[in-house]
């Protein structure tokens, strides 16, 4: 399941990953709610917190995650992954690299940090 965490900074939008991530949670939840941040803002500072193995995300979940990316490929500004997974943060770093924006990820600890981070409160 994906909810939109509501206590962020008005300059991004986050959501929480927690159970079982499927399609219809990417397709019900996270575009719309990117598509009207974007109409509203004209460029996306995005953050995902993960809190559930990435076993529970669905083939489905993992293509639509990709197929959001590609639909708004030009509007990524700054997008924050947090998840306890060196791995992950790495393949983040990377990713940043290839994207138009600025990716990079964080532990569960610190998330006060990747919140200031995507909300352009600090550079790091």
């Amino acid at each position: 399941m994906i909810t939109r965490i509501k206590e962020l900074p008005d300059n991004m939008v986050g959501f929480l990953a927690t159970d079982e991530v499927s399609a219809k949670d990417f397709i019900d939840v996270v575009m719309p709610e990117v598509e009207k941040f974007i109409e509203e803002k004209d460029k996306l500072n995005y953050m995902l917190v993960i809190e559930t193995d990435l076993a529970k995300f669905s083939i489905g979940a993992w293509f639509q995650d990709a197929l959001m990316g590609v639909k708004t490929i030009t509007k990524w500004h700054r997008a924050a992954i947090v998840y306890d997974s060196q791995s992950i943060q790495n393949f983040t770093e990377v990713f940043s690299k290839i994207m138009i924006g600025e990716f990079k990820g964080f532990d569960k600890k610190d998330y006060d940090t990747a919140v200031k981070w995507t909300s352009e409160q600090i550079d790091l």
